[in-house]
């Protein structure tokens, strides 16, 4: 399965670059209250002592707005962002070039930092402490090492797996936040700004049903307002009402819960071949054709936030949730296995 074609994947696709819809300050930022609020005063602070903000790590699951928050944090310290991922960075050459490009309170924005090669990973340790570079100048006993300084900046990493990034590297962020899944209310909130920027009236029960679809994700919810744009402007609407928006969904073959074809193919495969469980992951990734990893980052994630699935020693099981939402009776056999 090509999961480059679900609507409802959480990964960043080039259609969602979308600089219009991105929040240019706190204030305008829906959402993750707790952590604005503590930006506010880190920012506010740093501005009197006329300093950067210190390192911040950001991790979550992908879509939650990790990206936006450190563009709109250089925004209101009122400096330059540059933006890299830790894949691209291949060497401590390919650092040492931006870290001396970086300009006095600049902000360094690494996405994926958990992917950052350990050689690189070592030569931003005393650029993060000390503002200071180790560069190694030729090879074999003619070496020699030489310390640049560095002007003051700011690194905000980004991350899905905290649990990768090594200790030293995770120690030296100032500030580390999680960000969480949205609820039903924001997301109607980040719909209906979106909208608006699109120029397309919006009605309440429009925005609810797209909102309850969307995994709690705003990537997710604006991915889905792009489409049902779609079938409004051809139907020659120029409001998103229920029905258009209940018409569109459908079409995308997305359910009222936010699980696509995919999802229901997986739950399936879990009940009708195996019993609903319990089933090792190589089996389940086998018998749907799919990569075991694929089934552990991007279909469970969401499936065991709904209940409707298990992890136990044994292997995944099918809740009763999931028997309901596919309206499949239990026999006695399955009843057993989940009571």
């Amino acid at each position: 399965m090509d999961n480059d074609k679900r609507i409802i994947d959480r990964e960043k696709k080039l259609e969602d670059i979308d600089l219009t819809l991105r929040p240019k300050s706190l204030d305008e930022y829906i959402g993750q209250q707790k952590i604005k609020s503590n930006l506010k005063v880190f920012i506010t602070a740093a501005k009197k002592r006329k300093e950067p903000l210190e390192h911040i790590l950001f991790y979550g699951p992908p879509g939650l707005g990790k990206t936006t928050l450190a563009n709109i944090l250089a925004n209101e310290m009122a400096v330059n962002i540059k933006i890299t991922s830790g894949p691209a960075i291949e060497r401590p050459g390919d650092l040492a070039a931006i870290l001396t490009n970086l300009q006095q309170g600049d902000v360094l924005f690494i996405d994926e930092i958990h992917r950052l090669n350990r050689s690189v990973e070592e030569v931003l340790y005393p650029a993060m402490e000390d503002f200071e570079l180790d560069i190694v100048i030729g090879k074999g006993p003619s070496a020699r090492s030489i310390r640049l300084n560095l002007n003051q900046f700011t690194l905000i990493g980004a991350t899905t797996r905290i649990g990768h990034i090594s200790s030293p590297l995770r120690d030296r962020f100032g500030m580390i936040n999680r960000l969480e899944f949205y609820s039903q209310d924001e997301l109607e909130q980040i719909i209906t700004r979106a909208a608006k920027t699109f120029g397309m009236g919006i009605k309440t029960l429009g925005a609810e049903m797209i909102a309850s679809c969307s995994r709690g994700t705003p990537r997710i919810a604006n991915r889905l307002l792009k489409r049902v744009r779609d079938f409004a402007q051809v139907e020659e609407k120029n409001h998103i009402d229920k029905d258009i928006a209940k018409k569109a969904l459908k079409a995308l073959e997305i359910d009222h819960l936010g699980l696509d074809k995919t999802d229901i193919h997986f739950l399936s495969a879990m009940i009708n071949r195996f019993s609903g469980g319990p089933v090792g992951l190589d089996t389940i990734a086998a018998s749907i054709s799919e990569e075991s990893t694929t089934i552990e980052d991007v279909y469970e994630p969401f499936l065991l936030q709904l209940g409707f699935i298990e992890r136990t020693p044994r292997g995944r099981i099918a809740t009763k949730k999931a028997y309901d939402h596919l309206g499949i009776k239990t026999d006695k056999y399955v009843q057993e296995k989940l009571f």
